[in-house]
């Protein structure tokens, strides 16, 4: 038979360890305990190797570390009347972890509700053109009112990212004949800045050859050059009559009277 004064040691002792596996609490660095004394908030405990009273404290970990929460895709309708469904991704952190679990019954399914339905009303209210061109505007826009309203629960909203904005299809190609048309308006007004240009370094060449009658004679002989080297067995081309006609004075003076 065990003794009975054996058993007696054995409770105790296996007492004595259930009491100090509850009373000693290890939090990490990244980790605050929310201590609470027979349900009322007592203090927040930092990092380390943390004794509690068994039964009369409860300890509740709160991790500080920064959380990247997806916001799910939203059907929103634009301030321009456009249908598109929107998602983002969501950073933020907890800064006083009392209130994290005080102010509200869970704060990481409150921060998320928020999120969707403040994408919702912020996205209403600005039109297509906004949401595609100026997207950091409306992250910040985002990122402020979420901060302001999560401010209670001691949770710091560090940034907000629109991921992707889905368009319906007819708006896809709407979209895309609209790039079109603005390709070919830029090609039509390069093209015509290139003639305008051309245009008027061909007037100034014109008005130096007018002044000089030689030049005329030597861009005609150039462009003979040119069209020679065309392997062309017949070339017709105007002869100015400027390039005769000092052989036509000579045969005239030569000419018996």
């Amino acid at each position: 038979m065990v003794p009975v004064g054996l058993v007696g040691w054995v409770v105790v002792i296996a007492l004595v360890a259930i009491i100090l596996f509850n009373a000693i609490k290890v939090l990490y660095e990244y980790e605050r305990g929310v201590v609470f004394r027979l349900g009322r908030f007592s203090t927040v405990k930092g990092p380390g190797l943390r004794l509690i009273i068994p039964v009369v404290d409860k300890l509740l970990k709160v991790s500080l570390r920064t959380v990247a929460m997806d916001v799910p895709p939203q059907d929103v309708i634009t301030k321009d009347n456009v249908s598109v469904k929107v998602n983002a991704v969501l950073y933020f952190r907890v800064l006083a972890p009392d209130k994290a679990l005080i102010e509200v019954e869970n704060y990481l399914y409150a921060t998320s509700q928020l999120a969707q339905t403040s994408l919702r009303s912020v996205l209403g209210q600005s039109d297509l053109d906004d949401l595609l061109a100026h997207r950091d505007r409306i992250n910040q826009n985002l990122q402020e009112i979420l901060d302001r309203q999560t401010d209670p629960w001691g949770v710091k909203i560090s940034n907000v990212e629109i991921k992707h904005v889905d368009l319906p299809a007819e708006m896809q190609r709407a979209m895309a004949r609209q790039a079109e048309a603005e390709r070919e308006r830029r090609a039509k007004v390069i093209h015509a800045e290139g003639e305008f240009q051309a245009s008027k370094k061909l007037a100034a060449a014109a008005k130096v050859i007018s002044t000089e009658p030689g030049a005329l004679q030597l861009r005609f002989l150039q462009t003979l050059t040119e069209v020679s080297a065309e392997k062309n067995s017949t070339i017709l081309f105007p002869l100015p009559i400027d390039l005769i006609q000092p052989f036509l004075k000579k045969a005239e003076r030569s000419v018996p009277e």
